[in-house]
């Protein structure tokens, strides 16, 4: 892969001989934006389309093997009812792409974008907005009761001992750069060792379910399109992807102003998200606060690994994603101890 991109010539070939994007003209590859880990291409051949997910090219082994495992997923997913771009091959030929890769459905959608507002209709019409966040919620709802042991998905996580693992496992994370004291970390970690789940049934999670990480189908009612950015997905406990999507959700994330991605008015309160996710999962809902609070844990001890970065550099421009992170993680970690507390007096 050149600074242009993927080697259209041989990419073509490739194409070819997997059956894929038929049709007559030459292969167009032409760069898509709204890639942060990974590179995106549109590929065209006439009316036909399709998308390329790549590495970058100073990606590790560790990273390539992650994109297979991505790519496993989403495959395992093509005959559910989950919304998700379907994969259909992949490659793992440096001399196509530079690093490994897989080739997708084209998605015809709109992701919300960062600190926007709404698009139309969605931009005046409170009522129809109100349907994105039930698309939303819907979307891992449908994956939480996808059965991952029937679609060959074992070994693909370590759901035994999930929760056990959780608090330890990102304290050591953040051990390795820690640089600054974070006020409340230590009582959000004291509280959810102390009110880990019994028990839980494992399930498949997305592992950064937002709605930057959704796209909606165009005009009104609401339709979700498709999961995107699967890379950090496991077998796990699915109800922390509910937890995750609610970091900051209303009426409890009032207050909250930095880790808000979008506009929350006229969407409806979190206990009618809770009601709806459990009709459509089969899962309980009653010990949510214990997932929204390690979902803000988990979330801000990730991006302090990005702020200790840029403040280890001694040379350079200010890295703006540390310095917008700075402002959310702190209040992520604040919030987590605060509906700890909370949590403990009801």
């Amino acid at each position: 892969m050149t600074a242009a991109g993927p080697d259209v010539r041989r990419l073509s070939q490739w194409l070819d001989g997997h059956g894929l994007l038929g049709g007559s003209g030459d292969l167009e590859v032409n760069a898509l934006s709204g890639g942060t880990q990974h590179a995106l291409y549109e590929l065209r051949r006439g009316p036909a389309r399709l998308v390329l997910r790549a590495l970058p090219a100073h990606a590790s082994p560790d990273q390539a093997q992650s994109m297979m495992r991505e790519y496993r997923l989403v495959r395992a997913l093509a005959d559910t009812d989950v919304p998700h771009a379907r994969a259909y091959a992949a490659a793992h030929d440096p001399a196509i792409a530079g690093q490994p890769f897989y080739v997708m459905e084209k998605i015809d959608g709109w992701s919300p974008p960062a600190g926007q507002p709404w698009p139309p209709p969605f931009s005046t019409d409170l009522g129809a907005r109100a349907g994105l966040a039930m698309e939303l919620v819907d979307g891992i709802a449908r994956l939480a009761r996808a059965d991952w042991q029937g679609l060959d998905l074992a070994g693909f996580g370590r759901p035994d001992g999930f929760h056990d693992r959780q608090v330890d496992r990102w304290l050591s994370f953040l051990a390795a750069y820690q640089f600054r004291e974070l006020p409340g970390l230590d009582e959000a970690a004291a509280w959810l060792r102390s009110h880990r789940p019994r028990s839980y049934a494992p399930g498949i999670m997305h592992g950064d379910y937002q709605f930057a990480n959704v796209m909606f189908a165009h005009g009104a009612p609401a339709r979700l399109a498709a999961i995107v950015d699967w890379e950090m997905a496991t077998i796990g406990d699915p109800l922390l992807d509910l937890g995750w999507a609610l970091i900051a959700w209303p009426p409890e994330g009032d207050d909250m102003v930095a880790a808000r991605f979008v506009d929350y008015a006229g969407l409806p309160p979190r206990d009618d998200l809770l009601h709806y996710y459990s009709t459509v999962s089969g899962r309980p809902v009653q010990d949510i606060d214990y997932y929204v609070i390690l979902a803000r844990f988990k979330l801000g001890i990730v991006l302090e690994k990005t702020v200790a970065r840029s403040r280890s550099r001694t040379s350079g421009p200010p890295d703006p994603a540390a310095e917008l992170f700075e402002a959310v993680i702190g209040e992520l970690i604040r919030k987590a101890a605060e509906l700890s507390r909370q949590a403990s007096l009801a």
